[in-house]
């Protein structure tokens, strides 16, 4: 294996674009479509452009020149981007806090009226106490009071009990949704693995823990060529080849692995309990079970329609952070990326 240290690192022409590089692109084209620049603008035309989802881009595309917030924001929902179903969450969180003050105030006129009922009573009953020689006359206008006040409280009383009702039912739908926009926002639209925010969670909890995150690997896998794969067999073509490599990639991993996928065509898998030499032997057998086993319809006589992966390997014995983990196993990816004849590469190794 070449050492795939930052300072060695010279990726080919075909790697990923630096991250500057995307967000200019990104912004480019936002302001060619005078879109606000908001976070989740920024992600959706992220989703669109750079993790290469060509459904979402002909849905922008859709919306013409000037494309208005709401729909922006029906698309971020619709295809269940992180800063949209946090938008929407907040939405659900605020209405929901509506709601309970309308409930207290509710409540709280509902007790006024008792106790107005309870002084009416208070006084009546001193009132009568006090009077041996009041007529029956002044007696029942008395009774008429009291009659009038429980009706009124009995009624406030049943509008307050089914308007509590509906607002239950509306406030278990709101949890239902906010707990679904939740696993959304941690889930990959395409293949239902876990996405980029699900790996950066579950690699933090892993540095949290009291015995440390020593004895665990990293290993970023990046299909090669996908964008040309897109563009010569069609996004369905595609979107079927990322379902069934994460089926692949699901198999290989245990009960207590980890697998995600981080971007268009890049996968993370996180195995614990590893050295680099496991690891690099995980990579290896992953590599040739993919060129193995996915291949695909073509045409093309020259084409032999087999999926290649190039291979980033890092150890969390290396990295002092979460952040630094993965940094080092995305070194390692690219250096893998920049010599096809070593598709597996190793962080320092």
């Amino acid at each position: 294996m070449q050492n795939a240290s930052a300072n060695a690192l010279v990726p080919r022409e075909a790697a990923r674009p630096a991250p500057m590089a995307d967000i200019q692109k990104i912004a480019q084209h936002m302001a060619r479509l005078n879109v606000a620049a908001l976070p989740r603008n920024y992600e959706l035309f992220h989703e669109a452009i750079i993790g290469l989802n060509a459904g979402l881009a002909q849905d922008i595309a859709a919306l013409g020149p000037q494309p208005q917030q709401p729909m922006l924001d029906e698309l971020g929902l619709k295809y269940r981007l992180v800063g949209h179903c946090g938008l929407a969450g907040e939405t659900s969180r605020n209405e929901a806090s509506r709601m309970l003050r309308d409930v207290a105030e509710r409540l709280a006129e509902g007790l006024k009226h008792k106790n107005t009922f309870a002084r009416a009573c208070g006084a009546i009953l001193k009132s009568v106490s006090g009077q041996d020689d009041q007529s029956l006359a002044a007696f029942l206008s008395e009774v008429d009071y009291l009659t009038a006040s429980l009706s009124t409280v009995l009624a406030a009383e049943m509008e307050i009990g089914a308007k509590l009702q509906d607002d239950i039912k509306t406030l278990e739908t709101l949890e239902r949704g906010i707990s679904a926009m939740q696993s959304a926002a941690i889930a990959d639209r395409i293949t239902g693995l876990p996405n980029r925010i699900a790996l950066n969670r579950t690699i933090a909890d892993l540095y949290e823990r009291e015995e440390g995150a020593a004895g665990s690997a990293l290993i970023m896998v990046d299909i090669d060529h996908f964008t040309d794969l897109n563009d010569k067999y069609g996004t369905q073509a595609g979107n079927k080849l990322l379902k069934k490599l994460a089926g692949l990639l699901q198999k290989s991993i245990k009960k207590n692995d980890f697998i995600a996928r981080t971007e268009g065509d890049e996968f993370a898998l996180l195995f614990s309990n590893v050295g680099m030499q496991d690891a690099i032997a995980i990579a290896e057998r992953l590599r040739a079970s993919v060129e193995d086993n996915l291949v695909f319809a073509t045409s093309d006589k020259t084409d032999r329609g087999r999926l290649t992966i190039s291979i980033g390997v890092a150890l969390s014995t290396d990295a002092a952070t979460p952040g630094q983990l993965q940094a080092n196993a995305r070194v390692a990816l690219l250096a893998a990326q920049s010599n096809p004849r070593l598709p597996v590469q190793a962080f320092g190794r």
